[in-house]
């Protein structure tokens, strides 16, 4: 923990985070948040976002044989967008009316890893797969990616290993896809990872090492067992370039599906994107690639549980990802696994800083709140840490941020972007929901 001194004047800089430090709900609106002209100019440009896409369709042919689940899908992997009319009359006959429509990304159904974070851990590993098969002469670009799903790619990779420290989704994705590729694959998980996913990593092959303690002490040791060997390839969430990139890609992807929805966004229609955040990358790269594309007229929000406000802590105090909440007094234990992240990512913090339009906190409380009521409203169901940018028109309704940018609510597209939950057990579906009807 910083000395009282320190975060005295912290807080005498920022009155508000004494509302974090005392867990209460806070919403920040970000003061550092740069015009879309004005965003420094950092690695990933657009056009990387688009060629870094273009490895998806060269690995489609692999996925529609390694996964038959993509089949109808022609091996490509995406998630719907859904607008959610009874859960927006549900939210706002409860508090502020919810003005403009409310979407839900459904990266929950993302097939075969069932979150966001098949976004970027797939696309990190098939970007290392395919350099390390290029790199032996085994592929050329001209063969169908169909080869990786043979016993003389799968041999190969096999004398290699990958390493990943995770909270639950981004082990799940990084686990499923190195495994079938043939890699030998060590997923280092924290202590308030779910059961259920170290189990299905198993079931996968994959070796699970467990710690006690937090995100930070598994990444941590993962990366340095991962480091000391010649043949093995780590998957760095707190300072990822290619995890990044790859989460970068669903903005894209949106900005097609709003296009088939004939949903405009423009200077008079902006879209305003909820994004729950852990460590930071997921949403960080997902705003990126939004802002990338549809510059000023996107605003992105982040939304983190109260007890574990990692990329708030660092941007109010500035210090970053050299800080983590347990230094100002906040135990980082939350119902939300995947956003149980005590420290931001260095690489995807630094980026936020300039992108975001703010962050606001949640109660775990209001996650099974939140779950319960979309499964009764709309026959949709989200494990904890994917609900909590329902809620994000209210928080935002609540400030002047409408009036200080000149922006008429009635016009704004909301998506609330559902991180995970399709590959959630029944029972522990079934625990989720009750829990929430008894909260309500």
């Amino acid at each position: 923990m910083k000395t009282e001194q320190t975060i005295h004047k912290w807080v005498h800089k920022n009155p508000i985070l004494q509302d974090i430090i005392d867990l209460r709900p806070t919403t920040w609106i970000n003061p550092y948040k740069k015009s879309a002209e004005n965003i420094p100019n950092y690695p990933i440009q657009l056009h990387d976002i688009i060629e870094a896409s273009k490895l998806w369709d060269r690995f489609a042919p692999f996925f529609r044989v390694a996964f038959p689940e993509t089949k109808s899908t022609n091996g490509i992997l995406e998630s719907p967008l859904k607008r959610i009319p009874k859960m927006q009359a549900l939210l706002s006959a409860n508090a502020i009316p919810i003005h403009g429509n409310l979407y839900l990304k459904c990266d929950n159904a993302l097939p075969i890893a069932g979150s966001i974070k098949a976004r970027g851990g797939f696309f990190e590993v098939l970007q290392y797969a395919e350099k390390l098969a290029r790199n032996t002469k085994l592929l050329t670009t001209d063969l169908n990616y169909s080869i990786f799903y043979t016993d003389t790619f799968r041999e190969f990779f096999s004398q290699y290993k990958i390493g990943v420290g995770s909270t639950g989704n981004l082990g799940l994705s990084i686990g499923i896809i190195s495994a079938k590729l043939g890699f030998q694959v060590k997923v280092y998980m924290s202590g308030d990872a779910k059961e259920w996913k170290k189990d299905l990593l198993r079931l996968h092959g994959v070796q699970v090492i467990e710690f006690s303690g937090d995100f930070s002490i598994a990444i941590q040791e993962g990366r340095k067992e991962t480091n000391a060997d010649p043949k093995a390839y780590f998957v760095d969430d707190e300072d990822s370039e290619a995890l990044y990139l790859g989460y970068t890609i669903g903005a894209l992807r949106l900005a097609k599906q709003l296009e088939e929805q004939h949903i405009v966004i423009d200077e008079y229609n902006p879209l305003f994107v909820y994004l729950p955040c852990g460590v930071g990358g997921s949403p960080g790269g997902t705003s990126y690639g939004l802002k990338k594309i549809y510059g000023d007229n996107v605003h992105c929000f982040f939304v983190e549980p109260t007890h574990s406000p990692a990329v708030l802590t660092g941007l109010i105090t500035g210090k970053m990802s050299e800080i983590s909440v347990q230094d100002i007094g906040i135990d980082n234990i939350t119902e939300a696994d995947g956003l149980a992240v005590g420290r931001a990512s260095k690489f995807a913090t630094e980026i936020s800083r300039h992108v975001i339009s703010g962050i606001y906190t949640i109660e775990d409380d209001v996650l099974f709140r939140l779950l319960t009521q979309l499964m009764d409203s709309e026959n949709q169901f989200l494990e904890p840490s994917a609900t909590p940018g329902l809620i994000g028109p209210q928080r935002i309704a609540n400030t002047d941020y409408a009036k200080k940018h000149n922006i008429d609510m009635n016009k704004v597209t909301h998506i609330a972007w559902a991180t995970g939950g399709d590959l959630v057990p029944q029972m522990q579906r079934k625990y989720f929901y009750n829990k929430g009807k008894e909260l309500l």
